[in-house]
């Protein structure tokens, strides 16, 4: 068996990956380097997606929701899983888009469906866990993100890449991801923390919140699509989907209210602001999202890549990653000192700031300031600095116990 502790670590040295590789692409712009620009966004991508995130709350699943029985047969899915991120981690910087990052990407996927039907024979929830409803559907829009990727190839082969398709294709699979798979993991992880504080949430009101975060994740899907200037329909569901997301916000809004005495008190103070802080992002995420329902910021935001770049990160950097940080930190799988958290915080902010000041000089057609990438660079490479600070402040205890049998 591989221990949860070493599995968190693996996923540790895949995000001070994925952001070491996010400064080499910030430094395109200011010196020559010998690598393909594409190729490297291809690799930082993937890797932070599917080895960092991926890796991290399947980690967690694995530690809190796993029968202990079954734990001892995880082993080859995990080093299956793992043998697909090191061949993407290889081959994507060489080859980008071709036979052997498909051939792995492809078996990766695989180990997805792997591990959603290991979790789905033994997890260890029982009937009444409405975490479970969450962890659960989270796995179904993980699978379910999957379509993007397979229908890729088809694309490619009959209409090409320049075809508007084979954008919706990938915004297809990074919603299901990001607003699907990650968000309802993460709230399932929040909901599986108050039901271990012995929180009873009555039975409507966890109900009716499932059921707008549903609704709301499959119709705000049309929102990915405004930018071809589609047919009225889906305006009408993208506009429905917006509304069902501020519902399920507000129900989120008053849970949290109601409960957040019992989270204070579950954590220290740091992290407990640090939440605080994720809810604001969250906050601004869903803001951003809604206003793309008029169709000259739906447009807007395709022709100014620094608005697409600056959103992804907001919630990939900002709400996804620190949540995940915080549950792997509160179940002592990674220890996090403040200090290092801190300065990836502070990197974090600062290079949102950039990011959308250039977007928004580039709308208003303005000239940007003198050594805007240098700053860029600097601020940015803060983050895995940060990273870098957490991982080895891991590396002795995760190695030192008594190694488990493999």
């Amino acid at each position: 068996m591989i221990k949860a502790k070493t599995q968190s670590f693996i996923a540790l040295a895949y995000f001070l990956i994925a952001s070491s590789l996010g400064i080499i692409l910030r430094l395109f712009p200011t010196i020559n380097i010998n690598a393909n620009y594409k190729f490297i966004v291809h690799t930082h991508s993937h890797i932070a997606l599917l080895g960092w995130v991926y890796v991290g709350l399947t980690t967690l699943i694995f530690h809190l929701f796993i029968k202990s029985e079954a734990q001892k047969k995880y082993l080859k899915l995990f080093f299956a899983t793992q043998i697909t991120l090191i061949g993407m981690l290889i081959s994507f910087p060489i080859t980008g888009y071709a036979l052997f990052s498909i051939i792995f990407s492809t078996l990766f996927l695989i180990c997805s469906y792997w591990f959603y039907g290991f979790y789905r024979k033994n997890n260890s929830f029982n009937k009444d866990s409405y975490a479970s409803k969450f962890i659960y559907t989270s796995l179904i829009f993980m699978i379910t993100s999957s379509i993007g990727p397979w229908a890729l190839g088809i694309i490619m082969n009959t209409l090409g890449s320049t075809s508007h398709w084979y954008k919706n294709a990938i915004y297809f699979y990074l919603h299901f991801q990001y607003n699907g798979w990650f968000t309802f993991c993460l709230l399932g992880l929040l909901f599986y923390l108050l039901e271990k504080n012995t929180v009873s949430i009555p039975k409507k009101v966890i109900t009716d919140f499932y059921r707008l975060m549903v609704y709301s994740c499959v119709l705000t899907l049309f929102l990915s699509f405004l930018w071809t200037d589609p047919p009225f329909i889906v305006y009408f569901l993208a506009i429905i989907g917006v509304f069902y997301q501020l519902f399920a916000f507000l129900k989120l809004y008053q849970l949290i209210k109601k409960y957040k005495a019992i989270i204070k008190n579950s954590t220290s103070f740091f992290f407990y602001k640090l939440l605080n802080l994720v809810f604001i992002l969250f906050s601004i995420k869903i803001a951003m999202q809604s206003i793309t329902t008029i169709p000259y910021f739906a447009t807007l935001s395709f022709q100014i890549k620094d608005f697409v770049i600056g959103y992804l990160h907001l919630v990939f950097l900002g709400i996804i990653s620190l949540t995940l940080l915080y549950f792997l930190h509160q179940n002592k799988l990674i220890s996090i000192p403040k200090k290092w958290l801190i300065m990836y915080l502070i990197g974090f902010i600062l290079s949102e700031i950039l990011i959308f000041y250039k977007g928004f000089s580039n709308w208003q057609q303005l000239s940007i300031i003198e050594n805007y990438y240098i700053l860029l660079i600097i601020v940015s490479a803060l983050m895995p600095i940060g990273i870098i600070g957490v991982f080895f402040s891991n590396l002795k205890s995760t190695f030192s116990t008594p190694k488990e049998s493999l």
